[in-house]
């Protein structure tokens, strides 16, 4: 009698204890990495009822276990009607990784353009459409040196990677090697040129990039950047009137070209011309307000023209673009220093 009881009480008891959910375990399961598991139980829950997160999750399950075929249907319903943002942020984000998946890029596009939307400032989604980039970057690059190595494209693209990856010579000789299939192209004798001054400014570099600059101008006359370029080097060849007529052309091109702006209202200054030197200034502050070097030129020529006040105010502007930024991990970086050894 006494077993009978015991045995009574126990299923009392059990039936008294909280019951697992399978939705909530399948959920458990997946945040887990227990995939497996996962869409196990939760293809147990859409059996018995109509609940998007075990749609949602087991498309993920799915998706997880190398299933994407099988997933993709339910994610592209989800995606568009999914009421919980958070939801609907993972649905498309497995979307997006089971188009890529199956080389389908256009379409993972689709749903990454419509994330970054809905997420402007989500680092998933921003990673997710990096990777997409980058992927068909690669993939048409292979395509590219495959299908049409001859061209002269393929030379103007390896001259930019050269030049990313600080590889001027070798960057000028692949926009060289353009040039000569293609002698009417755009933006080739420029990169050519821009490739020459960063890998040095001894005269004969200088000289041979001026050349490269002037032969972009012959071919496109209205390229504000080339006439810019050509006024840098006159200045460092100390030929302030000959860039002088090169910035005022760039500046004449393009009226929102900053550092042509710039350039060209130092020389100004150096002239006495202060009013044309504080308009120039003033347009390019407008322009781009946290340049210091504009609010530092522009201080200086409201201090020259005895604007006094203006100057005080272009001061107070500029200290604020040099102030150090605030926050924790700032203040954990002074903490830092403050506790390191002295030398």
């Amino acid at each position: 009698m006494q077993a009978i009881n015991l045995a009574r009480l126990s299923l009392f008891l059990a039936l008294l204890a909280p019951q697992s959910d399978p939705l909530i375990d399948g959920i458990a399961q997946f945040q887990r990495g227990e995939y497996l598991a996962a869409e196990s139980s939760l293809e147990r829950v859409v059996l018995t009822r109509a609940d998007s997160r075990a749609y949602v999750f087991l498309a993920l399950s799915r998706a997880a276990n190398g299933k994407c075929e099988a997933a993709i249907p339910e994610l592209e319903k989800q995606f568009p009607i999914a009421a919980d943002a958070e939801l609907r942020r993972l649905a498309g984000l497995g979307l997006a990784q089971c188009y890529l998946a199956t080389n389908r890029s256009q379409d993972a596009l689709g749903v990454l353009v419509s994330l970054k939307k809905l997420y402007p400032l989500d680092a998933d989604v921003l990673y997710e459409t990096a990777r997409m980039y980058m992927k068909a970057w690669n993939e048409t690059l292979h395509e590219m040196f495959q299908k049409t190595p001859a061209s002269f494209r393929v030379n103007q693209l390896s001259g930019e990677i050269f030049d990313t990856q600080g590889n001027y010579s070798e960057a000028v000789e692949q926009f060289r090697e353009a040039i000569a299939k293609n002698p009417r192209a755009l933006d080739l004798h420029f990169r050519a040129g821009r490739a020459l001054l960063m890998s040095s400014h001894s005269p004969d570099t200088l000289s041979a990039a001026r050349q490269e600059f002037e032969a972009e101008l012959a071919l496109n006359p209205t390229d504000a950047v080339a006439e810019y370029e050509i006024g840098q080097i006159s200045l460092t060849q100390q030929k302030s009137r000959d860039a002088l007529g090169h910035l005022e052309r760039a500046v004449q091109l393009n009226e929102r070209f900053p550092e042509a702006l710039i350039a060209l209202a130092k020389l100004k200054l150096e002239a006495k011309e202060s009013d044309e030197a504080i308009s120039l200034l003033e347009r390019a502050v407008q322009i781009v307000p946290s340049s210091e070097a504009a609010r530092y030129s522009l201080m200086m020529a409201y201090r020259d023209a005895g604007r006094t006040q203006d100057a005080l105010r272009e001061k107070v502007e500029l200290e604020k673009l040099q102030k150090p930024p605030e926050g924790e991990f700032t203040e954990f970086l002074k903490k830092l220093g403050e506790g390191a050894p002295k030398p």
